[in-house]
């Protein structure tokens, strides 16, 4: 990610639930069917077996919530650990690099990370696989859905309620595009989210 980006998220941080619950600049978007997958997505999640987890860019840990076992949350964001502290009772929460783990070998049993993959460029790509193959065996990475209508990926801006814009790259995937980028399969595939597990 390029600074300006890492800045926008952590100035984004006390609204960036309204994305995950529709509200704020969200409520008046149409998306149909949101908050049944969000629903769908979050019982997936809940429902996998217990494993030492790093969240990678875990932001405000709305979905670290719900992964069973002992869970570790990492993000770049002072600002978004703060507001995951509140909400994750129990897990470590470290401020970190998503590209530079500050975690020794095989210290996880899987990594995961939610739309955070999306928004690295080629290399970052190759230095987060990296990265989440050396601290644990499996990785498992949810994004966001490819809509029909939808570009694979863009710089769209995004308004912050302090009315300041931000241009972020972003990626959307089809399962099988980002299975095959991973090396792995997908396991969840809806019209807004897409994991794959590798």
């Amino acid at each position: 990610m390029e600074e300006h980006e890492r800045r926008y998220y952590r100035r984004r941080a006390p609204e960036y639930d309204d994305w995950w619950l529709g509200e704020g600049a969200y409520a008046a978007m149409e998306r149909p069917g949101w908050h049944d997958e969000r629903a769908r997505l979050v019982s997936f999640l809940a429902a996998l077996p217990p494993a030492r987890t790093v969240d990678v860019a875990c932001g405000t840990g709305f979905l670290t919530q719900h992964l069973p076992g002992e869970v570790t949350g990492l993000d770049q964001s002072v600002e978004m650990l703060e507001i995951a502290r509140a909400r994750v009772a129990g897990a470590r929460l470290v401020v970190g690099d998503g590209l530079a783990l500050p975690f020794g070998e095989a210290q996880f049993e899987r990594v995961f990370a939610s739309h955070f993959y999306g928004h690295l460029r080629g290399a970052d790509r190759e230095r987060f696989l990296s990265e989440a193959r050396r601290v644990a065996p499996r990785l498992l990475v949810v994004d966001s859905a490819r809509r029909p209508d939808g570009p694979s990926e863009d710089f769209p801006e995004r308004t912050l309620r302090d009315g300041s814009t931000h241009r972020v790259y972003k990626r959307w995937f089809e399962p099988d595009e980002l299975a095959r980028e991973l090396g792995g399969e997908p396991v969840f595939a809806g019209e807004w989210f897409v994991a794959v597990a590798a």
